[in-house]
């Protein structure tokens, strides 16, 4: 589990992993903290003391990213398995169970499941957010955010996997400080493993809560995907495609307007025929959540995660990674 600064929410994942069904003896819990700076450790500590039955360690993750998070807690694990949780998320009490069923049963090399997407806060933007982050126009086809039937697909958030698969394609990419998980995936395909989706394994996520706070994320997703694309171009997907084409479109056609009358009108049809979808997925969702307010928000919300997420790409794109690693946000 990696962790930073996660006070609010590290007492309830740590509840839905003392709940799993999976019987406790057997279970460790490795969480790889970013030096917290708030009372996350502290809450560890009082877990610890009231749970022992369940073996709790903290790794310390100096680097504070994810990546160097999950290495450092791999590196320490002593089990067999590795499952993967993230801080952010509440997994089903059966999340464990299931996940190593479908490795022993040999359904793939990582398995993973669906999010059931919660909102981070009791506001209807934050509602609104979450409704954003599950909804096809909002994310494509990504089915483990909008559900679907078991198969095998390209990625699977999370992932549970056997030990010695690190062994045989490495650690987590250190130098992609998102888009880690996904970069993982490739190798385990190229590999020949195979990675599957089981829809009955399940955890809540919370989305972020603000506009900004969404907007933050999907530049990372954005810029971060492009870097990882870079490496490996053939696994670019059409829902990758379309917000950076998007957001080069209105930037090309802004540019052409100065001097173009035709520019102009090619320019106010494109804002026309994406207005037009997203009133129209603001209205459906508002009237079926009987939320007006809904109408605007959810058309908002989208729209900041198309256009971060299109614009961080296409600066990935033409720049060059950082030297220094930020902290993780």
């Amino acid at each position: 589990m990696p962790c930073y600064n996660e006070e609010r929410t590290i007492c309830l994942l740590l509840d839905a992993i003392y709940a799993q069904t999976f019987p406790r003896a057997s279970m460790e819990v490795v969480i790889a903290d970013g030096l917290s700076t708030d009372q996350t450790r502290l809450r560890i500590a009082d877990f610890q003391a009231t749970h022992p039955d369940l073996a709790v360690r903290i790794v310390d993750n100096s680097l504070r990213v994810i990546p160097s998070a999950l290495n450092r807690a791999i590196e320490a694990a002593q089990g067999e398995y590795i499952v993967r949780v993230d801080a952010h998320s509440i997994p089903d009490r059966t999340y464990v169970e299931r996940s190593l069923v479908a490795l022993q049963d040999g359904k793939g090399t990582s398995v993973g499941g669906v999010w059931k997407i919660h909102p981070g806060a009791d506001t209807q933007m934050a509602r609104a957010i979450a409704l954003a982050a599950a909804h096809p126009l909002g994310v494509g086809d990504a089915l483990y955010r909008i559900g679907g039937n078991a198969r095998e697909v390209d990625t699977v958030p999370f992932g549970a996997f056997r030990r010695d698969l690190v062994e045989k394609i490495g650690l987590f990419d250190e130098t992609l400080l998102t888009n880690e998980d996904y970069e993982f995936n490739v190798r385990i395909r190229q590999s020949g493993g195979r990675l599957w989706l089981d829809p009955s394994i399940q955890s809540i996520y919370f989305a972020r809560t603000t506009l900004r706070a969404l907007a933050r994320q999907y530049l990372r997703y954005g810029y971060w995907k492009a870097q990882m694309l870079k490496r490996y171009p053939r696994t670019m997907r059409w829902r990758q495609f379309l917000p950076p084409a998007f957001v080069a479109g209105l930037t090309g056609l802004l540019l052409l307007s100065i001097w173009f009358s035709f520019a102009r009108w090619l320019l106010l049809l494109q804002l026309a025929l994406y207005s037009f979808a997203l009133m129209v997925v603001g209205i459906a969702t508002s009237v079926k959540e009987k939320t007006p307010v809904y109408a605007i928000y959810l058309p908002l919300a989208i729209a900041t995660m198309h256009i971060s997420w299109g614009a961080a790409f296409l600066w990935g794109i033409i720049s060059s990674p950082p030297r220094k690693k930020p902290h993780d946000g």
